[in-house]
């Protein structure tokens, strides 16, 4: 038998910490990673080529970059951002290497990406959601401080993002969109698949509403992991419980069943009963480990969800 097949799915700085960890683990590692960023350098790129937003694809492939010299050296070029005051500045040099080679290759996301991993000699292979750039539409309550209990549409992933609302539904736009064929086929091949974390209605949630996806991770043999995030008061999630993050996510794939539920015991305190009986509600056994860094309230401590992820992996 060899390593674990492992698919991480999601986006951002979750997604890259997921990764960092599972590094430990295996090498048979893939990113699937969302594609519907609109704000930065991502989004300037995607306006103006029509292309997928690079971003967080990049940060996936830094974040599996070898452990080397010369890993470490092009994991720092490819998220170097272009100082000065020309219409270059601000984007990431890796944002830029991307797009080149997407034209290069006559707009084949997958090989163009396929290619800078055998440039950085990455451990694992990153891959997007869908083949077409997607966008995120939210129905958020709160806007309106003369109706509080009103509905209001927001779109955009840097929008739903910021809003200052509380989010009760999202869906892409188009409502159909095509997953990457190598994103599925990953998907039924995996041994674990591992969900989030990171922002949840903007990096986590956007792969459940790609049809073939949702139906692929259905569908998989693969044994699930959804690793809830060590913050749960940001902007997106503003009020939420723990149990209230997996419920709105079983809202969204009420058909897909997990085998482990992740999470920090400083997010449990004041609902683990709940929790437990909201994860054992699909199909989840609620495994409550030390994964935050000890000095930051928001981020995960790569090796220590490492060694959760490997108590799980190896151990399950």
């Amino acid at each position: 038998m060899g390593p674990p097949r492992v698919v991480a799915m999601g986006g951002g700085h979750g997604l890259s910490a997921s990764l960092q960890a599972l590094r430990h683990i295996t090498e048979a590692i893939t990113a699937v990673v969302t594609v519907a960023d609109d704000g930065g350098s991502s989004g300037r790129l995607r306006r103006e080529f029509d292309i997928l937003p690079p971003g967080d694809l990049r940060m996936a492939l830094a974040a599996l970059c070898e452990d080397t010299a010369w890993g470490h050296q092009w994991s720092a070029v490819l998220q170097h951002r272009l100082s000065g005051t020309s219409g270059l500045a601000g984007h990431p040099i890796g944002n830029l290497l991307i797009m080149g080679l997407w034209e290069l290759l006559d707009d084949d996301p997958v090989r163009g990406l396929d290619l800078v991993g055998r440039l950085l000699n990455t451990r694992g292979r990153v891959l997007p959601a869908s083949s077409i750039p997607l966008d995120i539409e939210a129905t958020v309550a709160g806007l309106d401080p003369d109706d509080p209990d009103a509905h209001t549409v927001v779109r955009g992933q840097s929008t739903v993002a910021k809003t200052p609302g509380r989010v009760l539904s999202v869906r892409l736009l188009p409502e159909d969109p095509p997953a990457a064929p190598e994103a599925v086929e990953a998907i039924k091949l995996a041994d674990w698949v591992i969900l989030g974390p990171g922002s949840w209605f903007t990096s986590v949630m956007p792969h459940l509403l790609v049809p073939d996806l949702q139906r692929a991770l259905v569908d998989s043999p693969a044994r699930r992991i959804l690793t809830l995030n060590v913050g749960t008061d940001d902007d997106e999630t503003h009020g939420f419980s723990a149990a209230e993050h997996l419920e709105v996510l079983s809202a969204h794939a009420p058909d897909l069943q997990l085998d482990y539920v992740v999470v920090d015991p400083t997010v449990v305190r004041s609902d683990d009963e709940v929790l437990r009986e909201v994860a054992a509600g699909v199909g989840a056994e609620l495994m409550v480990a030390p994964v935050r860094k000890m000095r930051t309230r928001d981020q995960h401590d790569t090796l220590r969800l490492a060694a959760a992820y490997r108590d799980v992996i190896l151990g399950g």
